[in-house]
């Protein structure tokens, strides 16, 4: 059994939970994600961990209420406890001092990339973030970013925030800078990762991403997250998250994010009443 030790909800449909699991927080890296299980009936929530605090023993996890699971940990509190808490999980970011880094998040993925724009700090580099949302509501983490980051770009598709327009736009001023960027990592919804790396494919950047939004079990048994990697299939949950942006092939990553829609609906349906 995991503690809720804290809750934020940072949107209407983004929320933040600070857990007590002092083994994992010990051990995570950067990248790496754990698997949550409400109670004995629950399925298994594969989430980025945020950030960790090995001294204290806790995790925090920035989750978005968008399935019927997701909705159920939106409605638990402090001092409620989950089921299992199992991680850490998946392949660490790659970390060293590459040189110059330029780490975009978009959304809720702003939370996955924080660690390991954290650690790309950490680990000399000169960090340039981009970080976007549909509007200022939804953005989040920009002290935190700010913090890592030597230097740090908003945008706002409504220009509530920052400057107007998609993380790409920004990405392209950088790039006519004609400063060297040596590695560029971007977390967002998969439309985001796609557009990033089709940008910077002409240039040979590095271009890694990571497709943590299509694990459902993070067994590698279910086989829900497989993906095209330079022709070969891949599973997410065991062999990454993390991929070589210009290998991925994000058709067919595209289809398999929809192949489980109607189900969710049906699920969340179930769970608010609707489908009474």
């Amino acid at each position: 059994m995991a503690e809720i030790l804290k809750k934020e909800r940072l949107s209407d449909q983004v929320v933040k939970i600070v857990v007590d699991a002092p083994l994992i927080a010990k051990k995570r890296q950067a990248g790496q994600f754990v698997v949550l299980i409400i109670d004995e009936r629950g399925e298994r929530i594969p989430l980025t961990i945020a950030d960790a605090d090995p001294d204290a023993g806790t995790l925090t996890i920035i989750f978005q209420e968008v399935g019927k699971s997701t909705m159920h940990l939106g409605t638990l509190n402090e001092g409620d406890e989950i089921a299992h808490v199992v991680g850490p999980l998946g392949r660490p970011t790659h970390i060293e001092n590459f040189g110059s880094a330029v780490c975009i998040g978009g959304g809720v993925g702003i939370a996955a990339l924080y660690p390991i724009t954290q650690a790309l700090h950490n680990a000399g580099n000169r960090v340039t973030s981009i970080i976007g949302a549909r509007n200022k509501d939804l953005l989040m983490l920009q002290d935190e970013m700010e913090a890592v980051s030597d230097e740090l770009l908003i945008c706002t598709d409504d220009g509530s925030c920052g400057l107007q327009g998609f993380v790409t736009s920004v990405l392209s001023e950088v790039i006519e800078r004609g400063e060297k960027i040596d590695i560029i990592v971007a977390v967002g919804p998969v439309p985001m990762m796609r557009a990033v790396s089709e940008q910077t494919r002409p240039q040979g950047i590095r271009t890694v991403v990571s497709l943590n939004s299509i694990m459902v079990d993070a067994t590698g048994m279910c086989g829900a997250c497989r993906c095209e990697v330079d022709g070969e299939t891949r599973f997410v949950c065991v062999e990454g998250p993390e991929f070589d942006g210009h290998a991925v092939d994000f058709d067919e990553l595209a289809k398999r994010q929809r192949a489980y829609l109607e189900a969710e609906k049906q699920a969340v349906e179930h769970f608010t009443g609707g489908g009474r």
